[in-house]
C-alpha cells in the first residue's frame, strides 16, 4: 500500500483555499493536535509513562485473548469471514492460521477486548487501550517486513493514541462523571485510534488533523446498548474506525479542519458534550511532554464486569467473611432478611434482576449478592449456571438500593456501601472506597501477570503467554514488533 501524502487544500482555488483554512493553523486547537500527533518523539516518552503503558497493553493483550472464547467475538469473527471477500493480511486474537483485512482485524479483535467488561478504565470515564492497541497491531501487520515499526515505535504510537483519548475526554467537565447519553470509547476511541494509527504511518501534521476530523464522522454510540452484546462492538468500531480514518487521511481525503475548535453555529466533536471548553495540545520540543497518564493512573479489573461494581464486590465480600468468620464456605439465603446497597444513582447499571450474562456485568444487585453468597466474584460468576442459581435469586428479591447525595456517579469520587440484615436481627456493613485495581490502588506487577496468565492462558499453551509477557516487558528494545505479533496467534 503507497501512502500519499497531500496538503489539506491541495486542488483547491486559492480563494476556497482560504476559506476552507479559516484561521491560522497555529491558531486553532485542531492543528495544535495535527502537530502534536505527527511530531511525538521517543524521547519524550518517560520511564513511568513507558511502564504503565507496557502495563496497558498487557492486560489488553490478555483480556483480548479470553475474549475470543466469547459467543459475541465468534459472532463478530463469523460475519467478518461470511460477508467480505478473504484478505489474509492481520492476525486474531488466539485463532492461528486465521486473518483477515487489517481493518476488520482491528474490529474483531477490539470486539475480543470488551467483550466480557474486563479491560481498562481511565479517568475520566472510558476504555482506552481497546481503542488503539488492535488497529496499531493490524497496521503493524499490514507493513511489509523490511518497514516493520519496532517495539519503541508501537509504544509511541500507542502512546500517542491514549493522550489524545485523555485530552479529549477533559474538554467537559460532564465527561468526569459516569456517562448517560454516548458511552465514552465510542466517541474518543475513534478519535485516539486514529491518532495512533496516524503517527505509526507517519502522516505530516494536517493529514493527522484530517485523520481526527474523519474520526469524528465515524463516532458515537448511544448509553442504551450498554449491557447489550453490542456494547464490545463499540470497542471494535473505535479501533476499526480509527485506523480507516487514518487510512483515508493517509490517501488524501479532507474535512474540517477545525472539527475540535468551538464554532458558533457549527456542531464540530463538541455535538457530544453539553459542556465543551477546547484546549490546544502543545509540544515543547526542547523539553518532555507531561502525559497524563503520569498524573492520572489506570484501573485495572480483577473481574469482568463494568467498574462500579468493583466497589459493591468489595464492600460485599468484607460483609461475606463477617457472617461465614475464618470458614470458608457460602452464605444461605436463608440467614439474610435484607440488603440494602447505597451506590451512585446511574440508571444503566441499576439492574434488580439481570437475566443474561451481559446485563449481569452491569447490576450492582446481582454483583453484591454474587459476592455475599460466594465471598467473590469471577470470571465463573457470570456462566448461564451461576446467573440461574435459586440462591442468588432469593437474595436479589431482599435488595433495596439508595443513592446518598454525598455519593456521586463518578470513578474518581464514588463508594460503595453494602448493609446486610440477618434473620437473627444482627446488622452487618461493609464499605469501600478504593478497590484493589483502582488508579489510587493499582494491582501489582505480580497481580497483573496473575491476571495476564489466567486470561491468556484459556488460549494459549504456557510458552506463549509466559513468552508474550517477556515480549511486552521488553517492547521498547524490540527492533521490529513482529515477534509480539506471533505470540498472539
Amino acid at each position: 500500500m503507497r501512502l500519499m501524502h497531500r496538503s489539506a487544500s491541495e486542488g483547491l482555488p486559492a480563494s476556497a483555499q482560504h476559506a476552507a483554512e479559516g484561521p491560522a493553523p497555529e491558531e486553532t486547537v485542531t492543528a495544535s493536535f495535527g502537530r502534536f500527533i505527527s511530531g511525538l518523539k521517543a524521547r519524550h516518552l518517560t520511564p513511568t509513562v513507558l511502564r504503565r503503558s507496557k502495563r496497558m497493553m498487557l492486560d489488553s493483550l490478555g483480556v483480548g485473548l479470553l475474549g475470543s472464547t466469547t459467543h459475541v467475538f465468534q459472532l463478530a469473527l463469523r460475519h467478518c469471514q461470511e460477508m467480505y471477500a478473504p484478505d489474509d493480511i492481520s492476525s486474531v486474537y488466539g485463532r492461528s492460521g486465521t486473518k483477515l483485512s487489517p481493518t476488520l482485524a482491528a474490529f474483531v479483535n477490539g470486539v475480543a477486548v470488551h467483550s466480557m467488561d474486563f479491560d481498562d478504565t481511565w479517568h475520566p470515564a472510558t476504555h482506552p487501550s481497546g481503542a488503539v492497541l488492535p488497529a496499531l497491531l493490524a497496521v503493524s501487520d499490514m507493513m511489509p517486513q523490511n518497514r516493520k515499526p519496532s517495539g519503541l515505535d508501537l509504544l509511541l504510537a500507542f502512546n500517542v493514541g491514549i493522550e489524545v483519548q485523555g485530552r479529549l475526554m477533559r474538554f467537559s467537565n460532564s465527561a468526569s462523571n459516569i456517562p448517560k447519553k454516548f458511552h465514552p470509547p465510542s466517541v474518543v476511541g475513534p478519535m485516539g485510534g486514529a491518532a495512533a494509527c496516524a503517527h505509526l504511518l507517519s502522516l505530516d501534521p494536517s493529514q493527522c488533523s484530517h485523520a481526527l476530523a474523519i474520526a469524528a464522522s465515524l463516532a458515537g454510540a448511544p448509553m442504551a446498548n450498554a449491557a447489550t452484546q453490542s456494547k464490545p462492538l463499540h470497542i471494535g468500531n473505535a479501533s476499526r474506525l480509527g485506523m480507516e480514518a487514518a487510512l483515508l487521511a493517509s490517501r488524501g481525503l479532507e474535512a474540517s479542519p477545525l472539527i475540535l475548535d468551538s464554532v458558533p453555529g457549527v456542531a464540530g466533536f463538541n455535538a457530544f458534550y453539553e459542556d465543551y471548553m477546547p484546549l490546544p495540545l502543545y509540544l515543547a520540543q526542547d523539553e518532555g511532554h507531561s502525559f497524563l497518564i503520569e498524573d492520572q493512573d489506570i484501573a485495572f479489573k480483577r473481574f469482568p464486569a463494568h467498574l462500579g461494581m468493583h466497589w459493591v464486590v468489595d464492600a460485599a465480600a468484607s460483609v461475606h467473611k463477617l457472617i461465614v468468620g475464618v470458614d470458608s464456605g457460602t452464605v444461605s439465603a436463608s440467614q439474610v432478611k435484607d440488603i440494602l446497597l447505597r451506590v451512585p444513582r446511574s440508571k444503566y447499571i441499576n439492574r434488580p434482576f439481570p437475566e443474561c450474562e451481559h446485563q449481569a456485568r452491569h447490576s450492582f444487585q446481582f454483583n453484591a449478592c454474587s459476592a455475599l453468597l460466594d465471598g467473590e466474584v469471577t470470571v465463573q460468576s457470570f456462566t448461564p449456571g451461576a446467573i440461574t442459581r435459586p440462591e442468588l435469586a432469593a437474595l436479589l428479591s431482599l435488595v433495596r438500593v439508595e443513592h446518598p447525595e454525598d455519593n456521586p456517579a463518578n470513578f474518581d469520587l464514588m463508594y460503595g456501601e453494602v448493609q446486610v440484615t440477618l434473620d437473627g436481627g444482627d446488622v452487618l456493613r461493609g464499605r469501600c472506597d478504593t478497590f484493589y485495581g483502582h488508579w489510587r490502588n493499582p494491582l501489582t506487577n505480580e497481580s497483573l501477570r496473575k491476571k495476564f496468565r489466567s486470561n491468556a492462558g484459556a488460549v494459549l499453551p504456557l510458552e506463549k503467554v509466559e513468552g508474550l509477557i517477556e515480549t511486552v516487558e521488553a517492547l521498547d528494545e524490540l527492533p521490529d514488533c513482529t515477534p509480539l505479533l506471533l505470540k498472539l496467534q
